[in-house]
């Protein structure tokens, strides 16, 4: 069984049914929300010590709930693979911004292997940056930045609904209330390649300085992001390259 692991409760796994949809066997995938952002979850982990980790924090939240898919011996090795997907949250005030690259860099080093304690995908800013973009594919997307600043109070969700070519996320998700025709699974896949394309490609320019498909998949690998990131965007100019998870994922899990 493969575990997903999101921070929010419903937009990330409605994205990820989809995926699931298109992409994975059915049947294989556990899907948990933690409902809360990678600090809260730094801070459940540290004060666990070293015994602790995702699976034993998703079970004491998901205790006595119906929902839970998890029984009270569950643990990280019955999983065969484990992904998070969290947000860089740029606009987080609890936290100076020297607190959260040291927290985010060390997340990713304890989630840095998908068979073990997990991989972790962040979303630069957060996941939102999935719908930042004109009509697919757009010529301009390695461009895209946006600053702290402009991320406080919800901005970037606002920037994203009024900048997107799309009036929904309805160009990448399916409506499972009703069953899809082959004329909107087709499109909706179109749109997935397009975006992972646009997201791969530049992954590869933020931390290679090529405007290409990487030839080497692990040099876009999401600890070379973020220092990328770090470097070139976050400690000179106080912003952040717009970039999606999602789509980085689907290029890294499958071989074509």
């Amino acid at each position: 069984m493969i575990l997903f692991v999101f921070e929010g409760k419903r937009r990330e796994p409605d994205i990820f049914r989809t995926l699931e949809y298109l992409f994975f066997p059915r049947g294989q995938a556990i899907v948990c929300s933690f409902g809360n952002n990678i600090y809260e979850l730094y801070r459940q982990l540290s004060s666990l010590g070293s015994g602790g980790d995702i699976v034993s924090i998703l079970r004491e939240k998901y205790e006595n709930s119906p929902d839970s898919p998890f029984s009270p011996d569950t643990r990280s090795s019955d999983f065969s693979e484990i992904f998070l997907f969290f947000d860089y949250d740029f606009q987080n005030r609890n936290l100076t911004m020297e607190q959260m690259n040291k927290q985010i860099s060390e997340m990713l080093e304890l989630f840095n292997d998908e068979t073990d304690n997990g991989l972790l995908y962040i979303n630069y800013p957060m996941i939102e940056a999935i719908r930042y973009t004109k009509e697919l594919p757009d010529s301009h997307f390695s461009d895209y930045c946006v600053s702290r600043t402009d991320c406080h109070n919800k901005g970037f969700k606002d920037m994203a609904q009024q900048f997107s070519a799309y009036g929904s996320l309805d160009f990448i998700v399916i409506d499972f209330r009703r069953s899809p025709s082959e004329k909107k699974v087709s499109i909706v896949k179109q749109n997935w390649a397009l975006l992972e394309r646009q997201n791969v490609v530049k992954a590869n320019m933020i931390c290679n300085g090529e405007l290409d498909v990487p030839v080497d998949k692990g040099s876009i690998s999401q600890q070379r992001i973020f220092e990328s990131q770090l470097s070139k965007f976050i400690v000179p100019k106080n912003e952040v390259s717009i970039l999606s998870a999602f789509p980085i994922f689907n290029f890294n899990y499958f071989k074509q």
